[in-house]
Protein backbone atom coordinates (compact mmCIF):
# COMPACT_ATOMS: atom_id res chain seq x y z
CA UNK A 1 0.00 0.00 0.00
CA UNK A 2 3.01 2.41 0.72
CA UNK A 3 4.26 1.85 -3.17
CA UNK A 4 0.69 2.76 -4.13
CA UNK A 5 0.72 5.70 -2.24
CA UNK A 6 3.98 6.46 -3.43
CA UNK A 7 3.00 5.59 -7.18
CA UNK A 8 -0.05 8.63 -6.93
CA UNK A 9 2.58 11.06 -4.95
CA UNK A 10 4.84 10.79 -7.20
CA UNK A 11 2.15 11.29 -10.36
CA UNK A 12 0.83 14.38 -8.80
CA UNK A 13 4.42 15.68 -8.08
CA UNK A 14 5.47 14.91 -11.75
CA UNK A 15 2.63 17.26 -13.44
CA UNK A 16 4.08 19.96 -11.24
CA UNK A 17 8.00 19.29 -12.11
CA UNK A 18 6.72 19.36 -15.74
CA UNK A 19 4.53 22.43 -15.16
CA UNK A 20 5.52 24.88 -12.63
CA UNK A 21 8.39 26.13 -14.06
CA UNK A 22 6.14 26.79 -17.29
CA UNK A 23 3.01 28.14 -15.66
CA UNK A 24 5.49 30.48 -13.54
CA UNK A 25 7.06 31.75 -16.57
CA UNK A 26 3.56 32.71 -17.52
CA UNK A 27 2.14 34.19 -14.45
CA UNK A 28 5.25 35.79 -12.65
CA UNK A 29 5.41 39.94 -12.93
CA UNK A 30 9.49 39.28 -14.07
CA UNK A 31 11.09 36.04 -15.94
CA UNK A 32 13.86 35.61 -12.97
CA UNK A 33 11.22 34.57 -10.59
CA UNK A 34 9.79 31.63 -12.89
CA UNK A 35 10.90 28.98 -10.98
CA UNK A 36 9.58 30.80 -7.43
CA UNK A 37 6.55 28.66 -7.38
CA UNK A 38 8.39 25.63 -7.80
CA UNK A 39 11.08 26.81 -5.16
CA UNK A 40 8.20 27.11 -2.48
CA UNK A 41 7.21 23.45 -2.64
CA UNK A 42 10.73 22.50 -1.38
CA UNK A 43 10.41 25.29 1.10
CA UNK A 44 7.23 24.35 2.46
CA UNK A 45 8.22 21.02 2.58
CA UNK A 46 11.58 21.85 4.30
CA UNK A 47 9.67 23.45 7.26
CA UNK A 48 6.73 21.00 7.26
CA UNK A 49 9.62 17.80 8.04
CA UNK A 50 10.38 18.58 11.56
CA UNK A 51 6.63 18.88 13.28
CA UNK A 52 5.50 16.60 10.41
CA UNK A 53 8.00 14.00 11.95
CA UNK A 54 7.59 15.04 15.59
CA UNK A 55 3.58 14.84 14.97
CA UNK A 56 4.16 11.04 13.53
CA UNK A 57 6.21 10.64 16.81
CA UNK A 58 2.86 12.03 18.87
CA UNK A 59 0.31 10.41 16.86
CA UNK A 60 1.19 7.78 14.56
CA UNK A 61 2.61 7.84 10.77
CA UNK A 62 -1.05 7.45 8.87
CA UNK A 63 -3.19 10.32 10.57
CA UNK A 64 -0.42 12.63 9.06
CA UNK A 65 -0.15 10.77 5.57
CA UNK A 66 -3.99 11.52 5.44
CA UNK A 67 -3.41 15.34 6.24
CA UNK A 68 -0.66 15.62 3.74
CA UNK A 69 -3.05 14.10 1.05
CA UNK A 70 -6.06 16.72 1.89
CA UNK A 71 -3.45 19.44 1.35
CA UNK A 72 -2.20 18.10 -1.99
CA UNK A 73 -6.36 18.36 -2.66
CA UNK A 74 -6.53 21.79 -1.68
CA UNK A 75 -2.84 22.33 -3.47
CA UNK A 76 -4.16 21.10 -6.45
CA UNK A 77 -7.90 23.18 -6.91
CA UNK A 78 -6.46 26.46 -5.55
CA UNK A 79 -3.68 25.89 -8.08
CA UNK A 80 -5.98 25.48 -10.94
CA UNK A 81 -7.92 28.91 -9.81
CA UNK A 82 -5.06 30.49 -9.98
CA UNK A 83 -4.04 29.66 -13.33
CA UNK A 84 -8.26 30.66 -13.93
CA UNK A 85 -7.66 34.18 -12.28
CA UNK A 86 -4.28 34.84 -13.61
CA UNK A 87 -2.74 35.22 -9.37
CA UNK A 88 0.61 34.54 -9.20
CA UNK A 89 0.48 34.88 -5.82
CA UNK A 90 -2.20 32.73 -5.79
CA UNK A 91 -0.51 30.09 -7.09
CA UNK A 92 2.45 30.54 -4.70
CA UNK A 93 0.44 29.22 -2.09
CA UNK A 94 -0.95 26.50 -3.89
CA UNK A 95 2.45 25.04 -4.15
CA UNK A 96 3.20 25.32 -0.80
CA UNK A 97 0.54 23.57 0.25
CA UNK A 98 1.50 20.87 -2.34
CA UNK A 99 4.53 21.27 -0.51
CA UNK A 100 3.00 20.18 2.32
CA UNK A 101 2.03 16.93 0.16
CA UNK A 102 5.50 16.28 -0.48
CA UNK A 103 6.59 16.58 3.24
CA UNK A 104 4.49 14.03 4.38
CA UNK A 105 4.97 11.41 1.70
CA UNK A 106 8.55 11.66 2.44
CA UNK A 107 8.20 9.91 5.52
CA UNK A 108 6.78 6.82 3.00
CA UNK A 109 10.13 5.00 2.87
CA UNK A 110 10.67 5.38 6.59
CA UNK A 111 7.50 4.01 7.72
CA UNK A 112 8.61 0.99 5.30
CA UNK A 113 11.79 0.08 7.12
CA UNK A 114 9.96 -0.17 10.36
CA UNK A 115 8.29 -2.99 8.70
CA UNK A 116 11.56 -5.03 7.11
CA UNK A 117 14.06 -6.27 8.90
CA UNK A 118 17.49 -5.07 8.94
CA UNK A 119 18.96 -7.18 5.93
CA UNK A 120 16.26 -5.95 3.82
CA UNK A 121 15.65 -2.24 4.96
CA UNK A 122 17.46 -1.29 1.69
CA UNK A 123 15.22 -3.32 -0.50
CA UNK A 124 11.70 -1.77 1.45
CA UNK A 125 13.10 1.51 0.96
CA UNK A 126 14.23 1.13 -2.89
CA UNK A 127 10.53 -0.62 -3.00
CA UNK A 128 8.84 2.26 -2.14
CA UNK A 129 11.03 4.88 -4.24
CA UNK A 130 10.54 2.81 -6.96
CA UNK A 131 6.79 2.74 -7.01
CA UNK A 132 7.20 6.14 -8.75
CA UNK A 133 8.07 4.13 -11.93
CA UNK A 134 3.93 4.50 -12.39
CA UNK A 135 4.62 8.43 -12.47
CA UNK A 136 7.30 8.67 -14.60
CA UNK A 137 4.88 6.83 -17.46
CA UNK A 138 1.51 8.76 -16.59
CA UNK A 139 2.22 11.96 -14.59
CA UNK A 140 3.96 14.32 -17.34
CA UNK A 141 1.71 12.55 -20.12
CA UNK A 142 -1.58 13.13 -17.89
CA UNK A 143 0.18 16.62 -17.70
CA UNK A 144 -0.06 17.12 -21.52
CA UNK A 145 -3.50 15.60 -21.81
CA UNK A 146 -5.40 17.41 -19.26
CA UNK A 147 -3.83 21.28 -20.09
CA UNK A 148 -6.74 22.46 -22.16
CA UNK A 149 -9.85 20.51 -20.07
CA UNK A 150 -10.79 23.85 -18.45
CA UNK A 151 -10.20 25.58 -21.79
CA UNK A 152 -9.07 28.59 -22.39
CA UNK A 153 -7.51 28.16 -19.23
CA UNK A 154 -4.10 26.51 -20.38
CA UNK A 155 -2.92 24.11 -17.54
CA UNK A 156 -5.74 24.60 -15.46
CA UNK A 157 -6.98 21.17 -15.81
CA UNK A 158 -3.11 19.72 -15.44
CA UNK A 159 -3.81 21.06 -11.73
CA UNK A 160 -7.15 19.40 -11.27
CA UNK A 161 -5.66 16.35 -11.85
CA UNK A 162 -3.38 16.98 -8.82
CA UNK A 163 -6.29 17.57 -6.90
CA UNK A 164 -7.95 13.91 -8.30
CA UNK A 165 -4.96 11.91 -7.87
CA UNK A 166 -4.16 13.46 -3.83
CA UNK A 167 -7.66 12.73 -3.50
CA UNK A 168 -7.39 9.10 -4.38
CA UNK A 169 -3.95 9.02 -2.23
CA UNK A 170 -6.06 10.41 0.69
CA UNK A 171 -8.33 6.77 -0.02
CA UNK A 172 -5.39 4.72 -0.07
CA UNK A 173 -3.78 5.89 3.39
CA UNK A 174 -7.08 5.87 5.36
CA UNK A 175 -7.22 2.62 4.90
CA UNK A 176 -3.48 1.59 5.68
CA UNK A 177 -2.87 -0.52 9.08
CA UNK A 178 0.79 0.14 10.29
CA UNK A 179 1.86 -2.35 12.75
CA UNK A 180 1.60 -0.94 16.36
CA UNK A 181 4.78 0.14 17.05
CA UNK A 182 5.77 1.91 13.70
CA UNK A 183 5.43 4.66 14.74
CA UNK A 184 8.19 6.66 17.09
CA UNK A 185 6.54 6.68 20.61
CA UNK A 186 6.98 10.23 22.65
CA UNK A 187 8.56 10.29 26.03
CA UNK A 188 11.67 8.02 25.26
CA UNK A 189 14.83 9.35 26.54
CA UNK A 190 16.97 10.91 23.98
CA UNK A 191 20.35 11.17 23.13
CA UNK A 192 21.94 14.82 22.91
CA UNK A 193 21.18 16.24 19.09
CA UNK A 194 24.75 17.45 18.71
CA UNK A 195 25.60 13.62 19.35
CA UNK A 196 22.91 12.43 16.22
CA UNK A 197 24.95 15.19 14.29
CA UNK A 198 28.50 13.94 15.03
CA UNK A 199 27.30 10.62 14.16
CA UNK A 200 29.62 9.91 10.47
CA UNK A 201 26.90 7.65 9.45
CA UNK A 202 24.57 10.23 9.37
CA UNK A 203 26.62 13.42 7.81
CA UNK A 204 27.39 11.23 5.03
CA UNK A 205 23.72 10.27 4.91
CA UNK A 206 22.68 13.77 4.61
CA UNK A 207 25.78 15.17 2.61
CA UNK A 208 24.61 12.45 -0.16
CA UNK A 209 20.39 12.59 0.29
CA UNK A 210 20.65 16.80 0.73
CA UNK A 211 23.48 17.40 -2.53
CA UNK A 212 22.57 14.27 -4.49
CA UNK A 213 18.82 15.75 -4.42
CA UNK A 214 19.51 19.47 -4.56
CA UNK A 215 21.69 18.31 -7.88
CA UNK A 216 18.74 16.93 -9.40
CA UNK A 217 16.59 19.59 -8.58
CA UNK A 218 19.22 22.16 -10.09
CA UNK A 219 19.00 20.92 -13.44
CA UNK A 220 15.99 19.42 -13.76
CA UNK A 221 13.99 22.77 -12.81
CA UNK A 222 15.86 24.40 -15.73
CA UNK A 223 15.73 21.63 -18.04
CA UNK A 224 12.07 22.40 -19.26
CA UNK A 225 12.83 25.96 -19.69
CA UNK A 226 16.24 25.21 -22.12
CA UNK A 227 14.34 22.57 -23.88
CA UNK A 228 11.85 25.37 -24.63
CA UNK A 229 14.46 27.56 -25.39
CA UNK A 230 16.23 25.36 -27.50
CA UNK A 231 13.37 25.81 -30.05
CA UNK A 232 11.70 22.31 -28.98
CA UNK A 233 7.99 21.85 -28.12
CA UNK A 234 6.40 21.52 -24.61
CA UNK A 235 5.48 18.02 -25.27
CA UNK A 236 9.08 17.56 -26.08
CA UNK A 237 10.03 19.14 -22.56
CA UNK A 238 7.62 16.61 -20.83
CA UNK A 239 9.15 13.58 -23.05
CA UNK A 240 12.16 14.58 -21.60
CA UNK A 241 10.72 14.93 -17.87
CA UNK A 242 8.99 11.37 -18.25
CA UNK A 243 12.59 9.73 -19.16
CA UNK A 244 13.90 11.67 -16.30
CA UNK A 245 11.18 9.76 -14.03
CA UNK A 246 11.70 6.83 -15.40
CA UNK A 247 15.29 6.60 -14.59
CA UNK A 248 14.69 8.18 -10.53
CA UNK A 249 12.34 5.62 -9.79
CA UNK A 250 12.62 2.15 -11.96
CA UNK A 251 16.43 1.36 -10.23
CA UNK A 252 14.51 1.40 -6.82
CA UNK A 253 13.39 -1.83 -7.84
CA UNK A 254 17.20 -3.16 -7.56
CA UNK A 255 19.16 -0.68 -5.95
CA UNK A 256 18.51 -2.18 -2.58
CA UNK A 257 19.89 -5.60 -4.33
CA UNK A 258 23.22 -3.55 -5.69
CA UNK A 259 23.52 -2.34 -1.82
CA UNK A 260 23.44 -5.47 -0.54
CA UNK A 261 25.85 -7.00 -3.41
CA UNK A 262 28.29 -4.65 -3.10
CA UNK A 263 28.24 -1.78 -0.13
CA UNK A 264 26.25 1.93 0.03
CA UNK A 265 29.86 3.06 -0.45
CA UNK A 266 30.28 2.28 -4.08
CA UNK A 267 26.23 2.96 -4.83
CA UNK A 268 27.22 6.18 -3.66
CA UNK A 269 30.40 6.83 -5.49
CA UNK A 270 28.54 5.53 -8.74
CA UNK A 271 25.89 8.11 -7.69
CA UNK A 272 28.45 10.89 -7.68
CA UNK A 273 29.86 9.24 -11.46
CA UNK A 274 27.03 9.53 -12.96
CA UNK A 275 26.38 12.86 -12.24
CA UNK A 276 29.37 13.85 -13.89
CA UNK A 277 28.30 11.73 -16.90
CA UNK A 278 24.90 13.57 -17.06
CA UNK A 279 26.76 17.09 -16.81
CA UNK A 280 29.37 16.24 -19.89
CA UNK A 281 26.50 14.85 -22.19
CA UNK A 282 24.76 17.67 -21.35
CA UNK A 283 27.73 19.86 -22.40
CA UNK A 284 28.03 18.71 -25.83
CA UNK A 285 24.82 19.27 -27.39
CA UNK A 286 21.07 20.44 -27.16
CA UNK A 287 19.11 18.07 -28.83
CA UNK A 288 16.18 16.27 -27.62
CA UNK A 289 18.40 13.31 -27.25
CA UNK A 290 21.23 14.97 -24.99
CA UNK A 291 18.26 16.59 -22.95
CA UNK A 292 16.34 13.35 -22.50
CA UNK A 293 20.01 11.94 -21.99
CA UNK A 294 21.33 13.86 -19.44
CA UNK A 295 18.47 13.99 -17.40
CA UNK A 296 18.48 10.45 -17.69
CA UNK A 297 21.68 10.28 -16.04
CA UNK A 298 20.72 12.84 -13.76
CA UNK A 299 17.66 10.78 -12.31
CA UNK A 300 20.06 7.64 -11.94
CA UNK A 301 21.92 9.24 -10.12
CA UNK A 302 19.80 10.82 -7.67
CA UNK A 303 18.04 7.37 -7.42
CA UNK A 304 21.56 5.78 -5.95
CA UNK A 305 22.34 8.92 -3.68
CA UNK A 306 19.37 9.17 -2.04
CA UNK A 307 18.23 5.38 -1.45
CA UNK A 308 22.01 5.20 -0.39
CA UNK A 309 21.55 8.26 2.01
CA UNK A 310 18.23 6.89 3.15
CA UNK A 311 20.29 3.50 3.96
CA UNK A 312 22.73 4.70 5.72
CA UNK A 313 20.68 7.21 7.78
CA UNK A 314 19.19 4.11 8.91
CA UNK A 315 22.14 1.89 9.20
CA UNK A 316 23.58 4.74 11.58
CA UNK A 317 20.33 4.97 13.84
CA UNK A 318 19.78 0.75 14.13
CA UNK A 319 20.06 0.78 17.90
CA UNK A 320 18.85 4.47 18.76
CA UNK A 321 15.62 4.47 20.22
CA UNK A 322 12.45 5.59 18.13
CA UNK A 323 12.42 8.75 19.84
CA UNK A 324 16.36 9.50 18.18
CA UNK A 325 15.18 8.05 14.99
CA UNK A 326 12.47 10.12 14.60
CA UNK A 327 14.55 13.36 15.04
CA UNK A 328 17.50 11.92 13.02
CA UNK A 329 14.92 11.60 10.03
CA UNK A 330 13.53 14.86 10.88
CA UNK A 331 16.79 16.72 10.76
CA UNK A 332 17.68 14.83 7.87
CA UNK A 333 14.77 15.78 5.75
CA UNK A 334 14.88 19.05 6.80
CA UNK A 335 18.67 19.88 5.77
CA UNK A 336 17.82 17.68 2.52
CA UNK A 337 14.84 19.92 1.71
CA UNK A 338 16.58 23.37 2.95
CA UNK A 339 19.34 22.45 0.46
CA UNK A 340 17.36 21.82 -2.30
CA UNK A 341 15.00 24.51 -2.15
CA UNK A 342 17.98 26.72 -2.77
CA UNK A 343 19.01 24.55 -5.42
CA UNK A 344 15.22 25.48 -6.83
CA UNK A 345 15.22 28.92 -6.36
CA UNK A 346 18.54 29.90 -8.25
CA UNK A 347 17.75 27.55 -11.11
CA UNK A 348 15.22 29.79 -13.04
CA UNK A 349 17.62 32.90 -12.17
CA UNK A 350 21.35 30.83 -12.91
CA UNK A 351 19.72 30.18 -16.24
CA UNK A 352 18.18 33.13 -17.52
CA UNK A 353 21.14 35.03 -16.61
CA UNK A 354 24.38 32.84 -17.43
CA UNK A 355 22.89 30.12 -19.95
CA UNK A 356 22.38 26.37 -20.43
CA UNK A 357 26.30 25.35 -19.64
CA UNK A 358 27.04 27.47 -16.58
CA UNK A 359 24.13 25.84 -15.06
CA UNK A 360 25.55 22.13 -15.63
CA UNK A 361 28.92 23.34 -14.40
CA UNK A 362 28.32 24.89 -11.29
CA UNK A 363 27.00 21.33 -10.01
CA UNK A 364 30.14 19.77 -10.21
CA UNK A 365 31.79 21.26 -6.97
CA UNK A 366 29.12 19.62 -5.13
CA UNK A 367 29.23 16.50 -6.41
CA UNK A 368 32.74 16.43 -5.50
CA UNK A 369 31.67 16.94 -1.88
CA UNK A 370 29.49 14.55 -1.38
CA UNK A 371 31.91 12.17 -3.06
CA UNK A 372 34.07 13.50 -0.46
CA UNK A 373 31.65 12.91 2.18
CA UNK A 374 31.37 8.88 1.04
CA UNK A 375 35.10 8.35 1.17
CA UNK A 376 35.45 9.84 4.71
CA UNK A 377 32.87 7.85 5.99
CA UNK A 378 35.00 4.98 4.26
CA UNK A 379 37.89 5.33 5.60
CA UNK A 380 36.52 6.14 9.57
CA UNK A 381 34.50 3.14 9.34
CA UNK A 382 36.89 0.64 7.44
CA UNK A 383 35.80 -1.97 11.31
CA UNK A 384 32.64 -2.01 9.82
CA UNK A 385 32.58 -2.34 6.25
CA UNK A 386 30.33 -5.35 5.88
CA UNK A 387 27.78 -3.63 7.89
CA UNK A 388 28.05 -0.33 5.61
CA UNK A 389 29.50 -0.85 2.30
Amino acid sequence: MLVVCQALYVCASAIGLTLTGLVGAMLAPARSLATLPFALVIVATALGTIPVSLAMANRGRRPLFVLGACAGVLGGALAAWAIADRSFAGFCLANMLLGLFQACAQYYRFAATEAASVALKPRAIGLVIGGGVVAAIVGPTLAAWARDIWAPHTFAGSYLAVMALAGASTLVLSQLNLAPDAAPRAGEASMPLRTLARNPCFIAAVSNSALGYAIMIFVMTATPLAVVACGLSVGEAASVIQWHLLSMFAPGFFTGRLIARWGVTCVLLSGAALFVAGVMLALSGTSLAHFGGALALNGLAWNFMFVGGSTLLTQGLANAGAADRARAQAANEFITFAVVATGSLLAGATFNSQGWNTVNGLVLPFVALAALSTLWLWRTSKPRATATG
